[in-house]
């Protein structure tokens, strides 16, 4: 067995938001992949989703040289609904940075991803960010990381885990809390010295392992993987262990390898290196490229089994086909099996409608994420609530329980407490922080928590923090009541205005302005009460001759609430769906007819 020590690979592992995507900023800064005059931030969030919401959605390689061994660097998303690209990715490195942030500490995807990182027994060198924060409280982040590390089971090579402090913001890195750093040269060492180099048989049948897939528009199809076995070069003769056991004859067209934020095109890559396959158009993530003369399928990471499914269904409202592209039940089956390839965690079922086909991800986000991907691309479809995904275990119908944690002023501790207490929430830790902040941590069940959110922020006048986690599966909880509040229905199709806004403004809030179009059964405000009201929004006011004093004066129209897509998925009851199309985010009752929805209420 021989060593590659001219390499490493690493991964970045983290909660959302605590600086991974920054850190990689800096380390290709001072690696000398920007010119002087080049201004890069956040450069690994190519996705223009990732830009607009400040996250890490798929994981991306970049390479960097430091003196003469070459660092692979895997940027992986710190949300759990993306836990996916996160499970995969760790199959490629060696060793990971866990960050952690300098004030805030270990939260739930910190645990989530930590959990992994041990689970397969890669080195973690933890990364304390933000250092320079006001309020930063290194020596107690330390003291919360070891916790968790004896929490998860760390063995006792693990807990003797190496920490450095960084400003991955300001570009610099240091060993000391105390004593300020002035680049990333400490951390760029102690990923050479503790990062364990790639091992393996150099001189044996190569084998491949496919953990992520791109797309070229010239090359199709790219595999991207890790070399574990022997060496291989571009144009060989090679078999394809494909997922379902069975072995194609396949030719490497080319290799490419990274090289900052590029692919360049190599000849051959030994034990250790990542690189990128073309040529193989079938190719897909867990799927093994061998030798000709030793055809040996490798084991892929387990993903976790989605816990949130919904329906996408193709649009059938009046305004269906009046802004999308891809319309039709063919265009969305094709689209929704093609993401299938490239989002592991993700499953596609097809149902007895021709026109239904149902979703299961990792939550919601995870979901929202590739609905607002295929609105932008010109699809045009319908998606009903979020449903959680039971499971039978051991003959007792069990349900997915979140670990929730939540950062709030004291003054709103109460309120949330009541709320989450109704929604089946138990209680686990409570603590307070020196900034007055109580940090409480609680199990609830899934489908508690959806919906939440928004009653969070206005609960908490916008001042609480709230992260969650898949922990576990447990016995169902038994009824909760999610939503207390009903929808205004439109009345009639037509435009909105502002004599009949003005009426309707009176029974709850509006989610439409004036000079809108609306169809029968359009979900177009909130009511206060827990039942649904209709409303007719372009009623006009009938002129006269009748003049009155103050009668015409001009109408006051509160400004209404435009809801987001999540907050729309949030907001819906089982009876209701989501319109998604490139231009609008609609909400509407599934049946349209008032006198439908009556006859089929008192059918029950």
């Amino acid at each position: 067995m021989a060593r590659n020590e001219r390499l490493r690979n690493v991964a970045i592992i983290a909660h959302v938001d605590h600086g991974k995507t920054t850190l990689v900023d800096g380390l290709l800064r001072q690696s000398g992949i920007f010119r002087s005059n080049e201004v890069a931030e956040r450069v690994m969030d190519s996705n223009d989703l990732e830009r607009e919401r400040g996250i890490t959605i798929l994981s991306k390689n970049t390479a960097v040289m430091y003196g003469d061994v070459k660092i692979n660097i895997v940027d992986t998303p710190g949300h759990a609904d993306f836990g996916g690209e996160v499970e995969r990715i760790l199959m490629m490195v060696d060793g990971v940075l866990l960050l952690v942030d300098a004030f805030e500490g270990c939260m739930p995807q910190t645990r989530f991803v930590l959990k992994k990182a041990l689970g397969l027994k890669k080195k973690v060198v933890v990364v304390v960010n933000k250092i320079d924060r006001e309020g930063a409280r290194p020596y107690e982040v330390i003291d919360e990381v070891l916790d968790l590390f004896i929490e998860l089971g760390a063995d006792e090579d693990q807990l003797e885990f190496p920490v450095v402090y960084a400003s991955a913001r300001d570009g610099y890195a240091m060993l000391d809390p105390q004593v300020k750093g002035e680049d990333m040269r400490p951390l760029f060492d102690k990923i050479i010295e503790e990062i364990p180099a790639p091992e393996g048989d150099v001189t044996a049948p190569f084998q491949l392992l496919i953990s992520n897939i791109d797309y070229d528009e010239y090359v199709g199809r790219i595999g991207i993987g890790r070399v574990e076995r022997g060496s291989v070069r571009s144009g060989q003769q090679a078999v394809l262990c494909t997922r379902d056991g069975q072995e194609k004859k396949v030719k490497i067209a080319k290799l490419y390898e990274y090289q900052g934020l590029s692919r360049v095109e190599t000849e051959t890559a030994t034990i250790g290196d990542i690189v990128c396959v073309s040529g193989i158009g079938d190719i897909n993530i867990g799927e093994t490229i061998c030798d000709v003369n030793e055809i040996e399928a490798l084991p892929f990471v387990k993903i976790d089994e989605p816990t949130v499914s919904m329906n996408f269904i193709v649009n059938n409202s009046p305004f269906a086909g009046r802004e999308g592209k891809f319309v039709t039940s063919r265009n969305l089956r094709d689209r929704l099996f093609r993401e299938v390839e490239t989002n592991v965690a993700l499953r596609v079922e097809e149902t007895d409608s021709t026109d239904t086909f149902k979703v299961s991800g990792r939550g919601e986000l995870h979901l929202s994420i590739l609905i607002e991907t295929m609105r932008r691309q010109g699809y045009e479809f319908q998606v009903s609530r979020p449903q959680v995904i039971t499971k039978v275990i051991d003959g007792v119908q069990c349900e997915p329980i979140e670990y929730l944690m939540i950062e709030v002023p004291e003054a709103y501790v109460g309120p949330v407490m009541e709320k989450l207490g109704a929604r089946k929430a138990e209680l686990v830790n409570m603590g307070t922080r020196d900034s007055s902040m109580t940090h409480i941590e609680f199990r609830i069940p899934s489908r508690g928590l959806m919906g939440y959110r928004p009653e969070f922020l206005t609960d908490t006048n916008g001042n609480g923090i709230m992260n969650s986690v898949f922990d576990s599966y447990e016995p169902l909880k038994g009824e909760i009541i999610t939503r207390h509040k009903g929808s205004l229905i439109a009345h009639e199709s037509g435009e909105s205005v502002a004599y009949g806004l003005y009426q309707a403004q009176e029974r709850g809030r509006l989610f439409i302005g004036a000079g809108v179009e609306v169809y029968e059964g359009m979900i177009v405000g909130e009511n206060p009460k827990n039942e649904d009201m209709t409303v007719n929004v372009c009623k006009r006011k009938h002129m006269t001759n009748t003049r009155a004093s103050g009668s015409d004066d001009a109408l006051k129209l509160i400004p209404p609430t435009i809801l987001s897509l999540e907050q729309c998925l949030e907001f819906i009851a089982d009876d209701e769906l989501v319109e998604v199309t490139p231009e609008s985010i609609r909400m509407r009752k599934t049946i349209l007819s008032k006198e439908q929805r009556m006859k089929k209420t008192f059918r029950r």
